[in-house]
């Protein structure tokens, strides 16, 4: 099946956000999103961007039987190691699912690696659900390192309240 990899436009947020649902769905969690297409323009397109995104699109014979052509997306973003420097962290990888097995994931994934070594990152992090035994093969059979079995990493976060409460004690 052929199908193309390109950096997103502010005009695909539409579609990137319905594909935002779309895998909470599948991670049983779309009570977790609350963002918007609008929010995805700005933070995505603005003059200081937030994210980057490349999305996956199949020509219109291909189109998915909801009507859709863009079948899928990368999104990324930069961070910094002060053990090994630049590094991108890749938030969401996301192929609908009667797209996959067609190599689109691997081809995104792909690019965003391209792009990391564009921008002299030494790596590509992510994290990926304990039970998504699929996605963990995926990554695994490519190469990747499972950092939570191999060095104990754990993945941690602060938001709503906790956040909230953190920010209070700031001086």
């Amino acid at each position: 099946m052929r199908f193309t990899i390109c950096a997103a436009k502010p005009e695909d947020c539409k579609d990137i956000a319905r594909m935002i649902m779309e895998l909470a769905v599948y991670e049983k969690m779309p009570d977790q999103v609350k963002i918007s297409h609008k929010e995805l323009e700005r933070d995505g397109f603005g003059p200081n961007p937030f994210y980057q995104c490349l999305v996956a699109e199949v020509p219109e014979e291909h189109t998915s039987k909801d009507g859709h052509t863009k079948v899928g997306y990368a999104l990324f973003f930069y961070t910094y190691s002060t053990w090994k420097g630049r590094t991108v962290y890749m938030e969401d990888l996301y192929v609908m699912p009667e797209y996959r097995g067609k190599g689109i994931g691997k081809a995104l994934m792909a690019t965003v690696a391209k792009v990391a070594k564009e921008q002299h990152c030494v790596r590509l992090q992510f994290s990926v659900l304990d039970w998504n035994k699929p996605s963990l093969d995926f990554y695994l059979s490519k190469g990747a390192e499972d950092l939570t079995a191999k060095e104990g990493w754990h993945f941690l976060r602060f938001h709503g309240i906790a956040l909230d409460n953190l920010g209070l004690e700031a001086p």
